[in-house]
């Protein structure tokens, strides 16, 4: 007789944004319709087309990581490393003096550079009398001009070395780089992972730095940024007749997964049960999508399937970019994959609060879907007062609702055309 299926529950969220540090202080912020978006002022903008953005104020890395090792974390690991500890710290987890071989650790972010700062002042000491870079001086001089730790701070999975230090994990763990298809894709790997026993216990999800200057700078002339400054925390409006473009948002969002019965045996608190996860790619040049997203559309299917088959979804925390062509493409995505199913579905997108945080964009979405299915209550999409042509759904605009969904799903699109879908259901 073969041994039951290992299930694979949520028993932590650490949640960093603009709204504040931990679970509950973003999700109340959600609930009460709260956005942290407004004017960039970490730095001048004003070169940019956009800007505005969700900036997180007040975060204080000391309170999460050791000082000695604070020079060779980039502000984005900082957040991941932030957003880890809330996680394990809900999990009950956080005492433990290692978490060891069978817990698991899967990333996502869409980090390319380290810090900037520090090797901008020092470039400024090769420039030659022409006020170029003077090569020949940068040959003889590059070991006092680039600080040694400077390429170790760059490394992309520099957040999983902190986490994996600080927690002891050793377990199957990786990286995936990308938009916001790295973090949820990251979740559904751990996902895997526990099912088939590889470990008990996952940290999981994704993050950036997404108001960064190099961010904004790099995304400013693709067209996917709202250029609506004048809107201000009204710009970014998915759904809406009047969307324009998304507005970027820094923060993290990592949960801890646990197989079912391990979790039931320490007595942990389950938000929500992992059922499925699937991935497409539209096969489009970027940042344009397929017209009906089919890349999401198979991600939303394979999702389903993996769950059990059942089209009929009571929540669905979407994408919801705010692009002309993502907001018609996602729902077309919907329609084309739940059929009839698609117009009871109540779906809403947190980014008009939250912003859009890019490489921890699909994981914030999974960790909105299991604290519905906890709670009861699904959030609104703000800002949507008057649906786009082709955008003929249930958005929940207005005002969060209490309706105790059973199922969800949490959808991601990368900027390349990668799309995710992560399936949950009511913890039990």
């Amino acid at each position: 007789m073969s041994a039951a299926p290992r299930r694979v529950v949520v028993t932590g969220i650490g949640l960093v944004t603009a709204l504040g540090e931990g679970a509950r202080a973003t999700w109340e912020g959600l609930l009460e319709g709260r956005t942290g978006i407004g004017p960039i002022r970490s730095y001048d903008p004003s070169p940019l087309r956009t800007r505005i953005g969700a900036e997180i104020t007040g975060f204080d890395p000391k309170h999460y990581i050791a000082r000695r090792s604070l020079r060779t974390v980039s502000r984005g690991d900082q957040l991941a490393v932030a957003a880890a500890t809330l996680a394990v710290r809900d999990a009950g987890l956080d005492e433990a003096r290692e978490l060891g071989y069978r817990t698991a650790l899967f990333l996502g972010g869409n980090k390319e550079v380290p810090k900037l700062e520090e090797l901008i002042t020092s470039l400024g000491t090769v420039r030659g009398p022409d006020g170029g870079v003077d090569l020949p001086k940068l040959g003889r001089t590059a070991s006092s001009v680039v600080a040694p730790l400077f390429f170790v701070e760059g490394l992309q999975p520099a957040a999983a070395f902190h986490i994996s230090e600080k927690y002891g994990i050793r377990g199957p763990n990786a990286f995936f780089a990308g938009t916001a298809d790295s973090g949820a894709t990251a979740i559904g790997r751990a996902m895997r992972t526990l099912r088939r026993g590889e470990a008990d216990v996952a940290v999981a999800g994704g993050y950036d730095d997404a108001t960064s200057w190099w961010s904004m700078s790099k995304m400013d002339g693709l067209g996917v940024l709202t250029p609506r400054n004048d809107l201000a925390e009204k710009a970014f409006r998915p759904f809406d007749r009047e969307h324009s473009g998304s507005v970027f948002g820094e923060g993290a969002a990592l949960l801890v997964l646990e197989e079912r019965e391990h979790a039931l045996a320490r007595g942990a608190h389950c938000y929500a049960e992992i059922t499925g996860f699937g991935s497409g790619n539209d096969c489009v040049p970027p940042p344009s999508p397929d017209p009906r997203a089919r890349g999401l559309s198979r991600a939303i299917t394979r999702a389903l399937a993996d769950a059990g088959g059942a089209a009929e979804v009571d929540y669905i925390a979407a994408h919801g970019c705010a692009t002309p062509l993502g907001d018609v493409s996602e729902t077309r995505a919907l329609h084309d994959a739940l059929g009839g199913a698609a117009r009871t579905a109540q779906i809403s997108s947190v980014k008009p609060q939250t912003g859009h945080l890019v490489g921890g964009a699909g994981a914030l979405n999974v960790g909105v879907a299991a604290l519905a299915l906890d709670s009861g209550v699904v959030p609104a999409t703000l800002n949507l007062d008057t649906p786009a042509d082709g955008c003929d759904l249930d958005w929940i605009p207005g005002a969060a609702r209490e309706s105790r969904p059973g199922s969800a799903l949490a959808l991601a699109r990368g900027l390349e055309g990668q799309a995710v879908a992560v399936a949950l259901g009511r913890a039990g």
